[in-house]
């Protein structure tokens, strides 16, 4: 018999890391109190302490490596859809039909499933929305929709790949822009811009912003299908439980955001043209447990050159062609959370980056602040 198969999952298993955070979700609610803090502990804490262990990670398979030699690396992604949402509405379930909890228990119990549905719901979503299997797709979808934020495929797809690193993009931070005041930005600002993106794509095909088409429609129906399974599991209390999760994985996916991009530019060149996207453009962490947990995200700068390339062939990219993150994206997120000590670490890395790839712009303030013109393509 081969012994192919038997290896194949050996090395995928370590990305099964996010299988974890099922028991700690059941512990949490069972116990309640002290048990309440291990999913972020699971999901920050120990991926950091395990990073700090393993260390550094540059080894890159072979990007030709065929479909059937990654079974067990896409059968995660694959199963996490009903895997979450077992988890989330069977908590919604028993949180709101059990005297055991307080208010305030419940309320950090539902923390702890936005901590999941963000760090491994949305990341696996976005891993999926960028495949070709139709299947895939709307698996990422489903798991958008338990976290109330369908239009992030539009927007990611259309707006944020397409005009990374230029002012178009929302969700590429500014130099000196704190969490809070981008998060406030891309919440005012995505959903309108995801909807532009699909009206005019709508148009060039000749069909109105209303035709049935429009994957807002399906947005709209995933995100009511999620409020009727929580009120049917919790009543009211189950839909406010959902929201409070939603938020937080929302929270959780805008704060990847911030750190993949933040303060990298593309060079302007006059009459609305950018630069094309290079390594240079994204963050990169190289760091081994993080990675596990993330499969992959932190190698951002390939997922910009090969969109569709599956997580576990993402390339890794040395410092002389992309910036590098001192932690990995879960320790990064803490000291995003935390203004001035994320300039203290991030600003000198952007003005080094700069200096070190674009020496002869002398004027950066139009890049600071998002000033100049808009990429001709997005008008």
């Amino acid at each position: 018999m081969s012994r192919a198969p038997f290896a194949s999952l050996t090395r995928a298993l370590p990305f099964w890391l996010s299988l974890g955070m099922v028991p700690m979700a059941a512990l949490a609610a069972y116990y309640g109190g002290w048990a309440l803090v291990l999913i972020p502990l699971y999901g920050w804490g120990l991926t950091s302490l395990l990073d700090a262990a393993f260390g550094l990670n540059g080894e890159n398979a072979d990007p030709l490596t065929p479909g059937k030699d990654l079974f067990w690396y896409n059968a995660i992604t694959i199963i996490w859809m009903p895997v979450q949402a077992i988890t989330l509405f069977g908590l919604i379930a028993y949180a709101t039909h059990s005297d055991h909890l307080s208010l305030g228990e419940k309320l950090w119990l539902f923390f702890g499933m936005g901590v999941i549905s963000g760090t491994i719901g949305i990341v696996y979503a976005h891993e999926l929305m960028h495949q070709k299997n139709r299947t895939e797709r709307w698996l990422g979808d489903l798991l958008l929709a338990m976290v109330l934020y369908g239009h992030f495929r539009s927007e990611h797809l259309l707006v944020h790949h397409w005009h990374v690193a230029t002012p178009r993009d929302a969700v590429s931070a500014r130099y000196n822009e704190g969490f809070y005041r981008f998060f406030l930005r891309v919440l005012m600002s995505c959903p309108s811009s995801a909807w532009r993106a699909e009206t005019r794509k709508l148009a060039r095909a000749g069909r109105s912003r209303f035709h049935r088409s429009n994957p807002f429609w399906r947005y709209g129906a995933l995100q009511a299908l999620m409020l009727l399974l929580a009120f049917a599991a919790g009543g009211w209390q189950g839909i406010g439980l959902l929201l409070v999760q939603a938020f937080v994985a929302i929270w959780q996916l805008e704060l990847t955001n911030y750190i993949e991009h933040y303060g990298l530019t593309r060079k302007y060149l006059g009459n609305g043209k950018y630069e094309h996207v290079l390594p240079r453009h994204s963050w990169n962490a190289n760091h081994t447990a993080s990675n596990w947990l993330l499969i992959n995200l932190q190698r951002h700068s390939d997922h910009h050159y090969k969109p569709d390339r599956r997580f576990p062939l993402l390339q890794t990219h040395g410092a002389e062609e992309a910036p590098q993150l001192p932690l990995g994206y879960p320790a990064m997120g803490i000291a995003a959370m935390i203004p001035p000590l994320w300039r203290r670490r991030m600003n000198p890395r952007v003005r080094a980056w700069r200096r070190h790839f674009y020496p002869e712009i002398t004027d950066w303030k139009p890049y600071n602040k998002g000033s100049n013109p808009l990429p001709a393509s997005a008008i």
